[in-house]
């Protein structure tokens, strides 16, 4: 078990470093939205959760995934290619004029479900999703990932309402809690906590959970399809923007902002050293 946890955050950090090489080529993206969310998409796609066929992209048996905070397509893109949904060497194309890697995540790219970036659309559409292989009698599990940020969007909790009205225990929202909007903290905007009790209190199992522990997102994540709750479930994973790059980490201005010239040079030094530890 140790060494699958090991494994698992090499392959987190792998990812960030993908993510920052793309970016620094691309001069843009969102690096630190990236960044905060990589354990939870590592545990997600390489620890046994989610179900996928690589060779089959659209397999009607594949579970969905909803990266609902879309402006963290980079890290996506590249984790996709790590699997083989498409050629390594196409992230090259990233935010090029004719390719078809967004700044924003785009649904043509395989893998990607649906195409995101406004906002507080993935729950709904992830909600839909849900009640559909509900209705259809199908077994795979829906699976959205969501920015606090976009917490303030009143769609969100309209499809919270809607998944727990509906019980759909088939689903599950996790929350990317990295505190930080684009402009300030979340609490300094408009307070989201108890952001627990707030999910509970429409109706849904809720738990919190470190974010950058391996171990603590599969204790909840490897017992998901086997849940005898008739209720969805969301996981608030507690994060920090930017993780992994020490000047980076919980700093505002770096929203949408891919470093250059030395501070590149010097966040991949930090990145390749963590890997190599």
């Amino acid at each position: 078990m140790e060494e699958k946890l090991k494994a698992l955050m090499e392959k987190a950090m792998d990812l960030r470093r993908g993510v920052l090489e793309m970016c620094v080529k691309a001069r843009t993206g969102h690096v630190t939205s990236s960044f905060s969310c990589a354990e939870i998409l590592a545990a997600l796609y390489y620890g046994g959760v989610m179900r996928y066929k690589v060779d089959e992209p659209r397999w009607p048996g594949r579970d969905r995934f909803i990266l609902s905070k879309g402006q963290a397509s980079p890290i996506l893109y590249v984790l996709l290619a790590d699997l083989g949904f498409f050629p390594h060497c196409r992230l090259g194309q990233f935010c090029e004029a004719e390719g078809m890697f967004g700044v924003h995540l785009q649904h043509d790219v395989p893998g990607v479900e649906v195409t995101t970036g406004s906002l507080g659309h993935g729950l709904g559409i992830a909600a839909g999703m849900a009640f559909k292989a509900r209705y259809d009698g199908e077994s795979h599990l829906v699976f959205t990932l969501l920015g606090d940020g976009e917490l303030y969007e009143g769609s969100i909790w309209e499809g919270a309402l809607f998944a727990a009205h509906h019980r759909l225990s088939n689903m599950v929202a996790i929350v990317d809690r990295n505190w930080l909007c684009v402009t300030d903290f979340t609490e300094n905007i408009v307070k989201l906590e108890p952001l627990t009790e707030k999910w509970q209190a429409f109706g849904w199992d809720a738990v919190n959970v470190e974010g950058h522990s391996m171990e603590a997102l599969l204790g909840v994540l490897e017992g998901v399809r086997e849940r005898k709750s008739e209720k969805p479930l969301a996981i608030i994973a507690n994060t920090v923007k930017g993780k992994g790059v020490s000047f980076l980490e919980s700093q505002i201005l770096w929203h949408g902002v891919a470093p250059s010239g030395e501070e590149a040079e010097k966040a991949l030094a930090e990145l390749r050293k963590e890997l190599k530890a």
